[in-house]
């Protein structure tokens, strides 16, 4: 595992957390609440933005017109059953999506789903770290670095696993600021 590898490796960490923060609601609409939502699609599980046009046409509202209208039912279901807790209306062609306002109570568990998500990152950035020192050492061991560099690579390593997990931090105090602002 290259230095340059490392560093890329602990960025996508970061990007995944920012990505999982997006499906945390906020009390504003965003088509981003439903990209983790999947759709049983003649048997293939799919993405709902690959079966419909999503927009936001007000702060408060989502909507999803189908490509397929066959398909309004099952769509209607898997974003029941999902754990974005929005019940869809349907009119016929397009299903709606109202985003209540959030409670102080609703608030606080959604900041406990974000320090969740910013765990995880956290997590694999040290995995990462890990993984990362275990290949100096097999170097060292076999002889082809020195010990100098052996720690040098380490204390780099180790710098950037305290950069990244600052980074990891910076997003969820942003993303609890988003979510306690009413």
């Amino acid at each position: 595992m290259k230095f340059a590898d490392v560093e890329g490796h602990m960025q996508k960490a970061v990007e995944s957390v920012s990505r999982s923060f997006n499906t945390i609601r906020t009390g504003r609409a965003s088509t981003s609440l439903l990209d983790r939502v999947t759709i049983d699609y003649y048997g293939t599980p799919t993405p709902l933005k690959s079966l419909a046009n999503i927009g936001t046409p007000d702060s408060t509202t989502i909507t999803i017109q189908p490509f397929d209208r066959g398909s309004m039912s099952t769509i209607e279901k898997a974003i029941s059953l999902s754990d974005i807790g929005l019940t869809p209306n349907n009119d016929g062609s397009t299903i709606r999506l109202n985003i209540p306002p959030l409670t102080g109570e609703r608030r606080k568990e959604f900041v406990k789903q974000a320090g969740k998500y910013a765990e995880e990152g956290k997590i694999s950035v040290r995995n990462i770290r890990r993984d990362a020192i275990d290949f100096v050492k097999k170097q060292e061991k076999a002889s082809e670095i020195s010990e100098d560099e052996s720690k040098d690579l380490q204390d780099k390593i180790q710098k950037l696993t305290d950069k990244y997990g600052t980074k990891v931090e910076q997003v969820l105090a942003e993303k609890e600021k988003d979510i306690m602002t009413v």
